[in-house]
C-alpha cells in the first residue's frame, strides 16, 4: 500500500491548519480511499485489496493450519515472519510470546528453533 504524507508535511506544503489536515484525512477514510497505518501516517486502499485486521499472532497461527505443520515441527524465524508480514522483527517477537503463553509454539531463544507445540483449534483462533 502506498503511504500518504504525514498530517505535518500536509500542513507545511500546503499552508494549512491542523483542523483542515484531518478533515481532509475524515473524508478520505470516508469514502474508503485511504485508512490510518501505524506511526500516525496514513496509507491508500487500493480498492478489491483484502486486509487481514485481525492481531499479528492470529495470522501467525494461522500459518500452523495453512502450511499443515504438525507437533514438534519447526517453525518460521522472527526474520522471516517478519519479512511476510511487513512488520518489524520485535512486533513479531511479541506476537510470538503471546502464541508461547497460549502454548502453541515451544520457546525459541536466541539461536533455538521454535517448535510448534500444539495445533490450535478454530475456536482458539476467533
Amino acid at each position: 500500500m502506498t503511504e500518504l504524507p504525514s498530517l505535518g508535511e500536509i500542513m507545511r506544503d500546503h499552508k494549512v491548519s491542523r483542523g483542515v489536515a484531518l478533515r481532509a484525512f475524515g473524508v478520505l477514510r470516508q469514502e474508503g480511499v485511504a485508512e490510518p497505518a501505524p506511526g500516525e501516517r496514513w496509507r491508500v486502499v487500493r480498492s478489491g485489496v483484502r486486509v487481514d485486521r485481525r492481531p499479528l499472532d492470529h495470522q501467525i497461527a494461522d500459518i500452523i493450519t495453512a502450511e499443515g505443520l504438525e507437533v514438534g515441527e519447526a517453525f518460521p524465524s522472527a526474520t522471516a515472519l517478519a519479512e511476510r508480514f511487513g512488520v518489524s522483527r520485535p512486533t513479531v517477537t511479541k506476537a510470538l510470546e503471546k502464541l508461547e503463553t497460549a502454548g502453541v509454539l515451544a520457546g525459541g531463544g536466541q539461536g533455538r528453533v521454535r517448535t510448534v507445540r500444539a495445533v490450535p483449534t478454530r475456536e482458539e483462533r476467533s
